[in-house]
């Protein structure tokens, strides 16, 4: 897979979690996460499944909001002052495409909702995931790895400041991991916000500023 260069982003950005705590139908998922995160920047969020890895990502991206507690995107509040980061590639759990439609379609759909994306760009980032060669197959003939690879593409589109991805390594073989290593890094060099959640602790240790392991929705400790 060929090098694909982006411009470096200029603005700093700050995603802060203050106290925040989350509960669905009566059971704690997150309870008292604080954190800051910078953006040229990794940070890693480890721990098995059930640990609130998923949840903590939707926190960020402001598909939920917390119960207690803020989460704040460059100083405003999410829920209260912006809904969402306005800037954000989202990579969470099972991606969802449309089955009939080639990969090369389906992103080309989400880039008519992303202001500035152009058929250049849905071009690049199938180069840069590796599926440039798989571009007119239709997505329900994707193996799970080209699926995958799909869903961290749609993620990338658009090159966005805060980048969320959960864990994107599934199915991906040992080139492929070592590929996406890379562009991780460079994003990190273009000035992105990264977070990865894994149970992987060699990958995360791999390309991670800073990792938090999780446990039972909580902290355990900073590496």
């Amino acid at each position: 897979m060929d090098r694909v260069e982006n411009r470096k982003l200029e603005k700093r950005d700050i995603l802060e979690i203050k106290a925040a705590s989350k509960q669905l139908k009566g059971t704690s998922i997150l309870n008292d996460i604080t954190m800051k995160m910078e953006s040229g920047k990794i940070y890693g969020l480890r721990g098995v499944n059930g640990s609130g890895k998923t949840m903590l990502l939707r926190l960020m991206c402001g598909l939920i909001y917390a119960d207690k507690g803020e989460v704040l995107w460059n100083a405003k509040c999410l829920g209260r002052e912006i809904d969402f980061p306005e800037s954000v590639g989202i990579f969470l759990e099972k991606p969802s495409f449309l089955e009939r439609y080639t990969g090369k379609k389906n992103l080309e759909l989400l880039a008519d909702l992303k202001e500035g994306c152009s058929k250049d760009d849905v071009d690049r980032i199938l180069l840069e995931v590796g599926l440039s060669g798989q571009a007119e197959k239709k997505y329900r003939k994707y193996s799970l790895g080209m699926k995958q690879r799909l869903g961290i593409g749609a993620a990338l589109l658009g090159s966005p400041r805060l980048l969320l991805l959960d864990e994107p390594m599934n199915a991906i073989d040992e080139k492929g991991v070592s590929y996406f290593k890379e562009i991780f890094l460079r994003e990190k060099e273009r000035g992105a916000l990264v977070v990865i959640a894994s149970h992987d602790a060699s990958f995360l240790n791999c390309v991670c500023d800073k990792i938090f392991l999780l446990g039972e929705g909580r902290i355990a400790r900073e590496e």
